[in-house]
């Protein structure tokens, strides 16, 4: 019986074998394989083109097993996209593409960007392991959505990389990777719907400066406050938690704003706590409690702001305000 053709967003029907001959003069025809249920999810295609190892709904971006559909794994993660080639016959295509660039007097950073930015070279792209680092680990394998999201990665692979280089990557976490993926490298891979690539002195010097604060301390503290925020411990963007103070030191400038007033009457941040909001109801909000003391009297404020984290781009409930122990 011929094979029937799959397609990327179902899994095919097992063949049904077809009944024992009966002695009759013709042979019985094999009889037709059921007809299909409802279409299966489809699998998460990798970038280098392996079998995926889970399945993955692109439509509501979560995954499912044998138990069904399951919640999707939301990520808001701050890092660094860097570049790696999963074989060795890759990086030899790469080598022998690089060879005839003209690359005189470039580097090898400038000589990857100029590659990889050329349409041409798109099938370079487009099999490439895309790893996002947190704090020099690497923490996920990216894939876009859409494939035509691949330009958002090669916009990320800057010709002249600084320490101050940042990426947010927003998306849903899948299954890890299998050894043969990237060269040994298992990671979950985040199929990622949203990538902005800055560093962070932009992303100061695009703040906002109070009134009442003065500029150069402003920035100061902005980049101590943002500082903080990427070394609180094992901040990957994956949890609610993570995820709200990850939005909040992209997207919230009143956060820099208080820490600025509060140094300015000497406090110092001595805490910042993620507690699940009351008011919360059947949505995911958090409140993200700021903790400052003063540094006379060692009494301690709390300010605290409300984050929906529910879907995949958490958003302000309420703005930052006093906050009191209950």
């Amino acid at each position: 019986m011929a094979e029937q053709a799959t397609e990327l967003t179902q899994q095919p029907t097992e063949p049904v074998a077809p009944p024992p001959s009966v002695a009759t003069p013709a042979p019985v025809a094999p009889t037709a394989p059921p007809p299909a249920g409802p279409p299966e999810p489809s699998r998460l295609l990798t970038p280098a083109g392996s079998a995926p190892e889970e399945h993955i709904c692109p439509a509501c971006a979560g995954s499912t097993g044998s138990g069904g559909a399951v919640p999707p794994r939301h990520v808001y993660a701050l890092g660094r996209i860097e570049v790696r080639f999963p074989t060795l016959g890759l990086e030899k295509e790469y080598s022998q593409v690089g060879g005839r660039t003209d690359a005189v007097g470039l580097t090898d950073r400038e000589l990857l960007h100029a590659t990889l930015s050329d349409p041409a070279n798109r099938y370079l792209a487009r099999q490439l392991c895309w790893v996002l680092t947190v704090e020099g680990l690497e923490t996920y394998l990216l894939h876009p959505r859409d494939p035509a999201d691949l330009s958002l990665l090669i916009e990320a692979v800057r010709p002249s990389p600084g320490l101050s280089d940042l990426d947010v990557v927003i998306g849903v976490r899948g299954p890890v990777a299998g050894p043969d993926h990237c060269n040994g490298l298992m990671v979950p891979v985040v199929l990622f719907d949203q990538i902005y690539s800055f560093d962070r002195n932009a992303l100061i010097d695009s703040l906002p400066v109070p009134d009442d604060v003065e500029g150069d301390r402003y920035r100061v503290t902005a980049e101590e406050v943002f500082h903080r925020t990427l070394q609180l411990s094992d901040n990957a963007g994956a949890t609610d938690e993570h995820r709200a103070l990850n939005y909040l030191a992209v997207r919230y400038p009143a956060v820099y704003h208080w820490a600025a007033r509060a140094h300015a009457d000497n406090k110092s941040l001595t805490g910042v706590e993620v507690r699940p909001s009351r008011l919360g109801g059947s949505r995911t909000v958090v409140d993200v409690v700021f903790s400052y003391t003063d540094r006379g009297t060692d009494v301690t404020d709390k300010c605290f702001v409300r984050v929906d984290v529910s879907e995949r781009f958490p958003f302000l409930v309420s703005k930052l305000q006093p906050y009191y122990d209950r």
